[in-house]
């Protein structure tokens, strides 16, 4: 599926960084405070993928080389861009932690309120990353 939209284009860039990684996981945004409950409304949980898309895209956005292996990934096959990401990371753990942890309120969200908060595609790939 081609998208041509700018703006849909660099919101699925964003999340797809995390998503993308192959095995490696990237993500956390700052989790949510043990004392707040989640909110787990529609609104609530796309407030969270918003938020941790634009935290990744800040992030990417101040590490060039990270940036530009997840934007290469972006237009590969899913083995070629995990593959890809997989070495970018692997050389670069602190990246690969700073985005895990910038990724993980998703995850959380989907624990906490028993939801799926990707598409589907994103959603696969943000589990085989975040795995590790």
């Amino acid at each position: 599926m081609k998208i041509s939209s700018v703006p849909a284009r660099r919101r699925i860039a964003g999340i797809s960084a995390g998503c993308l990684l192959g095995g490696l996981t990237i993500g956390v945004l700052g989790a949510p405070s043990a004392a707040a409950a989640t909110d787990c409304s529609p609104e609530g949980v796309n407030a969270t993928v918003s938020s941790v898309t634009g935290a990744a895209q800040s992030y990417l956005g101040a590490h060039p080389g990270a940036n530009q292996a997840v934007m290469a990934a972006y237009d590969q096959p899913r083995p070629q861009a995990a593959a890809g990401l997989r070495t970018y990371f692997t050389a670069h753990p602190q990246e690969y932690n700073d985005l895990r942890g910038i990724l993980a309120p998703i995850g959380d969200t989907e624990r906490q309120c028993n939801v799926t908060a990707l598409s589907p595609g994103l959603e696969s790939a943000y589990h085989e990353f975040m795995a590790g």
